[in-house]
């Protein structure tokens, strides 16, 4: 009997028959049969490593892209909760909105000598130390006009106070929050004064700059209002104007309305850039953006400002002033917007004259 091969030699077999047939086209057939099979076989037992690495690559890609989701998910989440407990802290702490309406603990520009004016180009001002208060210390800078700056070299306090008394007008600068009297825009302020004939007196309230104490709205008016008295009594009939910036409008007619009520009015009051009151101006201001719609905005931001004493009511108090008042304020202005500027004006609509002129705008190459 005929043994029986083994199913796997079959292939060889075929092709070792292939090969001793005579048949060309029917050789040819088996012969590309057997190498079809012989690929299709190596082509599986071949390695596996090539495929393997793929995998392991996609599975760290995958892992980074895991890594990096989870992160950005924890970002998001704290940026969140940090987003919710704001409004709480400042309700839970009243404190923070007067520190952030005040600025004063920003101090620019930084590492300067108060006491040398004359390090910021200020060759013809004196400093000065005034005491309102038992506890309160407030440092005071006086720039005489700039046509005397070569008789100013080397004077004394005493020089600078007499002249007061000379024949030029007197401003009264009360700057806005953040910064000192010596900041860069403040100082070139005094300087464009200076030059056309005015002596500047300004100085930093209680807790800005080198003054001593803790501001507050009562400390800041209190402060003007001891500069002011301090320099009519050596003014003479010189007359004097307060100027007002920013949080200083606030100052300034606060300032003026008392002295209107005690009926020793200045000669005229100049706000530029004021605001209504601040609470208005705080729900206006960029940093209030991300929060003006959030529920409750009143409540957890503005109403810790009013149970704080701070009120700087420009829009009540300009209805109690008698001096000429002159209102300046640039429509593109970025902290305190313009519409708030034009509400002060609107809130004497029923207290102005016929000649009273209305507001008008100046070209910006002017």
């Amino acid at each position: 009997m005929r043994k029986r091969t083994e199913p796997v030699t079959l292939e060889h077999e075929s092709c070792a028959a292939s090969g001793s047939s005579s048949s060309g086209s029917a050789a040819a057939a088996l012969d590309a049969d057997c190498r079809l099979k012989q690929n299709l076989r190596l082509a599986g037992k071949g390695p596996a490593e090539p495929r393997s690495g793929a995998d392991a690559g996609m599975k760290r890609a995958l892992g980074r892209r895991k890594s990096l989701w989870f992160r950005l998910r924890k970002i998001i989440l704290c940026a969140l909760g940090f987003y919710i407990a704001i409004p709480f802290l400042v309700k839970l702490c009243p404190g923070i909105q007067a520190k952030l309406i005040f600025l004063n603990f920003v101090r620019v520009p930084y590492f300067i000598d108060l006491k040398k004016p004359q390090d910021q180009g200020l060759n013809h001002t004196c400093n000065y130390y005034l005491q309102p208060e038992d506890d309160v210390t407030i440092g005071v800078w006086h720039t005489i006009p700039s046509i005397w700056w070569k008789n100013a070299q080397g004077k004394d306090q005493m020089w600078y106070e007499d002249a007061l008394a000379s024949n030029h007008p007197i401003i009264l600068y009360l700057h806005g929050n953040a910064g000192t009297r010596g900041g860069d825009h403040r100082v070139e302020l005094y300087k464009v004064l200076s030059s056309l004939g005015y002596h500047v007196v300004t100085f930093d309230y209680r807790g800005w700059g080198d003054s001593v104490g803790t501001p507050s709205e009562r400390g800041m008016t209190y402060d003007a209002l001891h500069v002011f008295d301090w320099i009519k009594a050596r003014s003479g009939d010189n007359p004097v104007y307060i100027w007002g910036h920013s949080l200083g409008t606030g100052v300034a007619t606060n300032l003026v309305r008392r002295l209107c009520e005690r009926e020793t009015p200045p000669d005229a009051l100049i706000l530029e850039s004021p605001f209504t009151n601040i609470r208005e101006e705080a729900k206006s201001h960029p940093f209030s953006v991300i929060y003006r719609y959030f529920p409750g905005f009143d409540w957890f931001f503005l109403d810790p400002i009013t149970s704080s004493g701070i009120k700087f009511a420009n829009d009540e108090n300009v209805k109690h002033i008698s001096c000429p008042l002159l209102i300046l304020h640039a429509e593109d202005d970025p902290v305190v917007p313009f519409h708030l500027g034009r509400k002060v004006l609107d809130s004497l609509r029923g207290l102005l004259s016929e000649s009273t002129p209305d507001c008008c705008s100046l070209h910006q190459k002017l």
